[in-house]
């Protein structure tokens, strides 16, 4: 990894691979976003963790490897998790991962689904440095009993303080394949009981990942990633869900409703995380799932980037995902034309009628009995098993759309948050054209 590397607007792979963001966190003035990393190439592999920090959720700077195998648990992959502040110290809480059967001519993969994985821990200072050798722990091993849950596919845990104790989330599987969650509850962070668990029926994915659970104004929200979710045969079955629950710390007891929303309806998103903002508001990046690498002049592949910081919010039951305060006021100089913008990318600000279309570079955005369509035919790598046209469910609050462009990742925010689309994309030609649209307004990204 090239160390701090700068980066403003959209937060991308330093070079090689990225996935899951992890530890999101607002930690001693600063915010402190880490992810999964393989530095060895533009693919999954062993992964590390990486970490990037801002003061404002715009500019980025990548300061390093912070989490790398180096004990039996995490031998094989310290994969995802979440981090908390405790004594003025940062712990991060992890997955670590040990092959029983490394794959011989690929020492980063694993043959026949044989691995165990525990929940271990690290505590840092300063946020920044982490005692990879020594100052790492095991705070559950691996789940033996089957009726609890999966020795091999429980992970990802975050973890929140209650009102009377700590709180950690897991996802797993039950014995029948049928994803659920776990929930484990602790006095000091290091001593932790197995508490409950939840689940749904048939049709709700194999294995439930990355769980994050949170109160807002407005209610409860669960947030989760189910394995193989949807059946159609397409490029990626595995999908982000939300839904407005009811948790109990008493017990742990929490009530899953029939009712979901995707969290974005592109359907490229994965493994969202939230945290506090440095205003009490809560906020979520995510994973955009990208099928080919990008091969950039001057600079070596990489695949992987997130989405911009989102408000999460709950109206009436329905979630709202609000692009972050922070994000509009940078991304607030008008400009007459796409090309004045810099490589942080524009934002497009307009209202769209009925049967109008927003064209951005080949990438197209319009509005068809109620709903918001996208079209990335046109943009998009050779690939027939990837879907290529999305929509959100009827709106209902108007016609407002904020559109923000970057050259590999274009979101669309519709009425400040009631739905959002976001798609990876490849080669979108320069400006933009509106038929059917109103009140066009074009900003570009202010400097930091």
């Amino acid at each position: 990894m090239e160390r701090h590397l700068q980066q403003e607007g959209h937060l991308k792979a330093p070079g090689n691979w990225i996935n899951d963001p992890n530890g999101f966190i607002f930690y001693q003035g600063k915010y402190h976003l880490f992810y999964q990393y393989f530095p060895y190439g533009p693919f999954w592999g062993t992964m590390h963790w990486g970490h990037a920090t801002s003061d404002d959720l715009v500019s980025w700077e990548h300061v390093g490897i912070a989490l790398f195998p180096t004990k039996y648990g995490d031998q094989n992959g310290c994969f995802s998790g979440s981090a908390v502040e405790h004594d003025g110290k940062m712990v991060l809480f992890y997955t670590g991962v040990h092959y029983h059967e490394p794959d011989p001519e690929n020492i980063h993969a694993c043959l026949h689904d044989r691995f165990e994985s525990c929940q271990m821990s690290v505590a840092s200072d300063d946020g920044t440095h982490f005692d990879n050798f020594g100052g790492k722990r095991v705070v559950i091993p691996p789940v033996v009993d089957k009726k609890v849950g999966d020795w091999t596919h429980t992970r990802d845990p975050k973890v929140w303080k209650g009102e009377d104790g700590w709180y950690m989330i897991l996802g797993s599987r039950s014995e029948d394949g049928r994803g659920k969650l776990l929930f484990y509850r602790s006095e000091d962070l290091e001593n932790w009981f197995y508490v409950n668990d939840a689940t749904k029926g048939d049709g709700w994915g194999w294995m439930w990942e990355c769980p994050d659970y949170f109160k807002v104004e407005g209610g409860q929200v669960l947030v989760f990633s189910p394995m193989r979710f949807l059946k159609d045969g397409k490029w990626e079955e595995n999908q982000a869900i939300c839904m407005a629950v009811d948790f109990k710390e008493e017990g742990c007891e929490m009530k899953l409703p029939d009712a979901y929303q995707y969290l974005d309806y592109g359907l490229d998103l994965y493994a969202p995380q939230s945290t506090v903002d440095a205003e009490g508001r809560r906020v979520l990046v995510a994973w955009l799932r990208m099928p080919k690498a990008v091969k950039e002049a001057g600079k070596g592949p990489w695949s992987g980037m997130f989405c911009l910081p989102r408000v999460v919010e709950v109206k009436d039951g329905h979630i709202y995902f609000r692009v972050h305060p922070n994000v509009k006021r940078r991304y607030s100089r008008p400009v007459t034309k796409a090309e004045e913008a810099g490589p942080g990318g524009y934002r497009i600000r307009l209202l769209l009628q009925e049967g109008g279309c927003l064209d951005v570079g080949g990438y197209r955005v319009s509005r068809r009995g109620g709903r918001i369509c996208t079209d990335r035919r046109e943009v998009f790598c050779e690939r027939e098993d990837c879907r290529m046209v999305f929509e959100t469910p009827a709106v209902k609050e108007g016609n407002r759309l904020d559109v923000y462009v970057d050259s590999h990742m274009v979101e669309v925010y519709v009425n400040d948050g009631e739905y959002v689309v976001s798609n990876a994309v490849y080669g979108l030609r320069p400006g933009f054209h509106v038929t059917g649209g109103a009140e066009v307004e074009l900003f570009a990204l202010e400097r930091g």
